[in-house]
């Protein structure tokens, strides 16, 4: 009997499991770009450092604010995927507790809710929720039913999935110890295919909403900007990347650069760099920005370019290798394929990248960062705007907690939280308990 291409048995496992034409098209295109052995690497010969980066402040002092008819044109689109994991949950990361009963989800909420005030009309939220982050997420937003948060028809978007690849067959694996092992997250590159194949991107489309502002629940640096709303609708830009500048915390993060070919914009990440361009990827005075993961789409662009490919966005397919079970260096290798959302700035003619203050990228990845975010160094307003206290001058302090004692959210009740306002850096080296908003100053060790 003829053994099934890997294809043919890829497509039938994500068919089997209900999963979209889109997604299936996305995930054909990644297995193509590895099938063809081409290189996923960008080395540093084929590009130049970023080009044509303008300032955040001077496009947005120069524009007035958006106007209720451009508000109602837009949808605010939260990546909400997560469990945070790395730092001891199992729920989505979103409801972690950042301020006493407020977690990310109810700030977002108090965003969007201000932003419907202002526009007299109900602003679109998009959650892209995963199958792990679903059940979770919707069962808090359902305290805020009545003002139609509750609904998944009206707010959620679920992640795809996609088959883990046997390195040496590309077949997808089985794995019947744990058939969930199986299938792994495709990146945040999934949302293009997500809102494609779940009809999201035709019904946003049909009710005018047209500029879609995409960001991480967990940085609440990403507020949503009324003024640069306006100047992204009047530019007729497709897509802009919100970017920051890199520091030695960042080097081994994406970076912008120019594809000297073409002169387009493009994002590289570390796993696309060669071994030998290692320097040059973590020089950051000559690569000097880094994605934020904020981005601005024109959603009918959007829509427009797919039709004319097929239904895909063809991405750079970032390739993984781990073992299908993760925790057990015994059980089979396995190719994960992956997509990054910010590299779509490479498939858009007259994409552009604006730099932005350090303010507009505050994500929590770590017990260090939630610490800063729940002390009074950290202010969120009614309307879930954030903004670091007067005292800090602009100036976020600086809190390193030992990687090993604080490394799960559970080890933050003992630790306390102190008041950091007045701190330019804590850092705290072992076992230690502070009496909430115990004042600090300076430079702080214990």
């Amino acid at each position: 009997m003829m053994r099934m291409s890997s294809f043919e048995a890829i497509e039938n496992k994500m068919r089997g499991v209900g999963l979209s034409d889109a997604a299936i098209k996305a995930f054909r295109h990644s297995v193509g770009v590895l099938e063809s052995k081409q290189s996923m690497q960008i080395p540093e010969a084929e590009i130049s450092p970023a080009e044509g980066v303008e300032e955040w402040e001077a496009l947005v002092a120069a524009t007035p604010e958006a106007d209720a008819s451009l508000l109602a044109q837009a949808v605010m689109i939260k990546l909400n995927g997560g469990l945070g994991t790395s730092m001891g949950l199992q729920k989505a990361k979103s409801l972690l507790e950042i301020k006493p009963g407020v977690t990310f989800l109810d700030v977002i909420v108090r965003q969007v809710r201000s932003l419907r005030e202002r526009a007299g009309y109900p602003v679109s939220l998009l959650l892209m929720n995963s199958f792990s982050t679903s059940a979770d997420t919707m069962a808090h937003l359902a305290r805020y039913a009545e003002e139609g948060f509750a609904d998944p028809d009206k707010v959620e978007m679920i992640q795809n999935r996609v088959p883990k690849l046997q390195t040496d067959t590309l077949q997808p694996v089985e794995f019947a110890a744990n058939p969930d092992l199986e299938w792994c997250p495709p990146g945040h590159g999934d949302l293009y295919p997500a809102l494609l194949g779940s009809g999201w991107l035709e019904k946003l489309l049909a009710a005018g909403v047209k500029y879609a502002f995409i960001s991480n629940s967990d940085n609440l640096g990403a507020q949503p900007d009324t003024r640069f709303l306006r100047w992204f609708a009047e530019s007729g830009v497709p897509f802009v990347m919100e970017v920051t500048r890199r520091t030695e915390a960042d080097k081994k993060g994406g970076h912008l650069a120019t594809r000297k070919a073409d002169g387009q914009p493009l994002l590289r990440e570390i796993a696309q760099c060669p071994d030998a361009d290692l320097a040059d990827f973590q020089n950051i005075e000559k690569h000097r920005y880094f994605n934020t993961n904020n981005l601005w789409i024109r959603l009918d662009v959007l829509l427009d370019y797919l039709a004319a490919n097929g239904g895909v966005l063809p991405l750079p397919v970032i390739r993984n290798v781990k073992t299908v079970d993760p925790r057990d260096a015994a059980t089979p290798q396995v190719y994960q394929l992956e997509t990054a959302m910010g590299a779509a700035i490479q498939c858009f003619p007259g994409a552009r990248a604006v730099c932005v203050p350090r303010s507009r990228f505050f994500p929590v990845k770590t017990c260090s960062d939630l610490l800063l975010l729940r002390s009074d160094a950290v202010q969120i307003d009614d309307a879930g705007m954030m903004s670091l206290a007067p005292e800090c001058r602009g100036v976020a302090p600086i809190v390193q907690l030992d990687s090993k004692l604080y490394k799960l959210v559970d080890s933050l009740d003992a630790l306390g939280v102190p008041g950091l306002k007045h701190v330019t850096k804590l850092t705290v080296t072992g076992p230690y308990c502070f009496a909430d908003g115990e004042p600090l100053s300076g430079e702080v060790t214990v």
